[in-house]
């Protein structure tokens, strides 16, 4: 468990916090380039590391990202004119290009040079592969991107999920792989997914053994288990520094996604699942991504990309399917699988801010520990000793793949795996049909044969 000192600090992400600081080394999503569609659009709010911004893409189609106050009295610049490259304040006319320097202040004598002097706070911003990211660190010349495949590859897609609750709460779900066979899935058996298939394993073996080492730029967690004599089923999952994650469901070698838990504030966090496009054989063009409901969206500072499942209505839990027991959401009896998250990790279930001081860790929370020791490690070296923290200046160590495996039985996984962790790569010879990524679709598979591919 965390000591009280710890676990405020891992958790608070606002200026001037230990966490914050380290996250502000990084570049970090701050939203979709679908939010602001086209040059002058309308402006859009952000809540980012507990700091109101407003963005803004300007005529040029250039993307701004300046503090929500009006450097001159404070007004908010979201009711701002968007136009002729700039954003103009609607109190007083004074306008801001997208760094943030006043161009215009038509309440100033002509002669003055009062607006040169005058400058918001701004962000640099870098977009690509359907994400504006920005910096707001320290640096003059930021650093590269991180290197993810599924944020360059042509074709990729991106969404945003909303979660009602501190960021850590959400990420840790995500590299917590022992839930997957419970939460998700707690409700099929074994027999009901064929037995070449990953997740007939993962069913019939709850409570696999773990294991966890660290790569440059964050750690690689496994759950392995008993497949087939003389076999093992090894299901990795990657985290990165200092948000990122790629999950263990799906194909090792196949799946190109990354999921960005990016902090709001204390206590919202948004995320981005990332995906580039997979084209199976006998395709022609990739599969298209499962659709989600959600809300429209508004424009307050909590209005993005949110569910119909929400707290107030728990979200959408059906008693009478819990009973029932059967089928991928007969568990909870709640429908989806981010839902089912949501449900667990958030303000209705863990709180806000949940108090790790309580905690008690077993076997299978090793991955748990181990990234919270290198965020802890990671701040503290940043602010004693100015220690750049990990990631930041190598981009490339971002280029790695999730996924489930199977392995002979007593190989080493860290070796046998290291080319299908490799991203970038066609890896031939995938056997798409041990996919567990969805259980409802290895459900239906239930009239295929048991012969595995040699």
């Amino acid at each position: 468990m965390l000591s009280t000192e710890d676990n405020e600090l891992i958790t608070r992400i606002g200026p001037g916090t230990l966490m914050g600081n380290l996250m502000r080394q990084y570049w970090l999503p701050a939203l979709l380039s679908s939010e602001l569609p086209g040059p002058d659009s309308d402006p859009v709010r952000i809540l980012l590391l507990g700091e109101k911004l407003i963005a803004f893409r300007d005529t040029t189609g250039k993307v701004g990202l300046v503090q929500n106050h009006c450097p001159h009295r404070g007004a908010s610049l979201f009711f701002g004119r968007n136009e002729e490259a700039g954003l103009r304040c609607v109190y007083h006319g004074w306008k801001f290009d997208v760094t943030g320097q006043c161009v215009d202040m038509p309440n100033e004598p002509a002669e003055s040079n009062f607006k040169t002097k005058v400058k918001a706070v701004a962000y640099p911003t870098n977009e690509r592969g359907g994400v504006i990211w920005a910096y707001m660190g320290p640096r003059s010349t930021p650093p590269s991107l991180p290197d993810f495949e599924a944020n360059v590859l042509e074709g990729s897609t991106a969404r945003g999920m909303q979660r009602d609750c501190n960021w850590l709460q959400a990420l840790e779900g995500d590299i917590d792989t022992c839930h997957t066979a419970i939460l998700h899935s707690g409700a099929i058996t074994p027999e009901e997914v064929p037995d070449f298939a990953f997740a007939h394993f993962m069913v019939k073996n709850r409570a696999p053994h773990y294991a966890v080492v660290d790569h440059a730029v964050g750690s690689t967690y496994a759950a392995y288990c008993d497949a087939q004599p003389g076999e093992e089923f090894w299901r990795l999952g990657q985290y990165y520094m200092p948000i990122f994650t790629s999950p263990a469901p799906g194909l090792l070698g196949w799946e190109r996604r990354v999921t960005m838990w990016v902090p709001m504030d204390d206590t919202h966090v948004m995320s981005y699942n990332l995906s580039a496009p997979r084209v199976e054989p006998g395709q022609t063009a990739p599969t298209p991504r499962l659709q989600f409901a959600m809300l429209p969206n508004t424009t307050d500072w909590y209005g993005r990309f949110r569910t119909p499942n929400q707290p107030e209505n728990d979200y959408l839990i059906d008693r009478d399917v819990q009973r029932a027991n059967k089928g991928p959401n007969g568990f909870t009896g709640i429908s989806g699988v981010g839902p089912q998250d949501a449900a667990m990790q958030g303000s209705a279930s863990m709180g806000w801010i949940y108090d790790r001081t309580g905690e008690h860790l077993g076997t299978s929370d090793a991955m748990i520990i181990r990234v919270r020791r290198r965020l802890l490690a990671s701040a503290r070296d940043l602010a004693e000793k100015g220690t750049v923290p990990p990631g930041v200046d190598n981009p490339e160590g971002y280029r790695l793949r999730s996924g489930g495996v199977f392995l002979k039985k007593g190989e080493d996984w860290v070796q046998a795996t290291s080319e299908l962790q490799k991203a970038y790569v066609d890896h031939e010879g995938l056997d798409l049909r041990q996919n567990a990524n969805g259980y409802a679709r290895a459900l239906g598979r239930s009239q295929a044969t048991s012969v595995r591919q040699s």
